[in-house]
């Protein structure tokens, strides 16, 4: 049977919940998430997996986001183990290189992608994002302000301070 480890760890912003499988960190759960979130996240993409705790990937992220929550860490050197469809898989990647400190609008990443009437679908893709922060959907908005966010407009901005952006 596959193997999913599973850890949580406290941050100055709340609780974090990690899993990874084989492939490398596949789910982090909000911290302004319900607890049963993260549940129904395991069952949906990982039903038929056995469940541990710990984990190697799983405690490279902790330490890693706990480095970037503290203004210490500019780019993730992370295994991921990205879940989506081919469009979300596309967009997501394409938000990945999304350089620390800068942000870009979801008409720009779906122009880039190969689809300039995509912006809808570019945001829909983010907010499947099962690696927020890893893969920095917070540095994508809209092209009039802000935009949303799976975790909160107060998280996004949060975020977006950490790196010195104010919108």
């Amino acid at each position: 049977m596959k193997q999913l480890y599973v850890h949580q760890f406290e941050t100055e912003i709340g609780w974090f919940n990690l899993a990874s499988s084989e492939k490398g960190l596949a789910i982090i759960d909000f911290p302004l998430k319900k607890s049963s979130h993260f549940g129904k996240l395991l069952k949906k993409h990982f039903g038929d997996y056995e469940i541990q705790k710990g984990g190697t990937e799983n405690k490279k992220a902790e330490k890693q986001i706990k480095a970037y929550l503290s203004g210490k860490l500019k780019k993730f050197s992370l295994k991921i183990d990205l879940m989506g469809t081919a469009f979300q898989k596309k967009a997501l990647m394409r938000v990945a290189q999304i350089p620390y400190g800068k942000v870009t609008t979801y008409g720009e990443i779906a122009s880039r992608i190969g689809n300039p009437k995509g912006a809808r679908a570019v945001g829909a893709a983010n907010s499947h994002n099962l690696l927020p922060i890893v893969i920095p959907c917070h540095r994508v908005v809209a092209s009039n302000g802000l935009g949303g966010y799976a975790g909160g407009l107060k998280l996004k901005k949060q975020l977006l301070q950490i790196e010195g952006i104010t919108i």
